[in-house]
């Protein structure tokens, strides 16, 4: 596994932990599932996008964002 591709985890790890401290009740399986199914997630896997080089609380934002109003801004 390449070291971008480890910094990709990470962050989807790091955007599901942010997840599950602003909803006590999301398990990690929940959370994950979240982050995993949200285009959140898909800009984080294109290299050309470099999200994985952004703080997680950064990249958070845009996933608050696309769940609070459906669409990623």
């Amino acid at each position: 596994m390449s070291e971008i591709d480890m910094m990709k985890l990470d962050m989807a790890s790091e955007l599901a932990v942010l997840l599950m401290e602003d909803d006590s009740e999301l398990t990690m399986e929940q959370a994950l599932e979240t982050v995993l199914n949200s285009d959140t997630y898909q800009r984080l896997q294109k290299d050309s996008a470099q999200l994985y080089h952004q703080s997680p609380r950064y990249v958070f934002a845009f996933l608050e964002s696309e769940l609070r109003t459906g669409k990623v801004e």
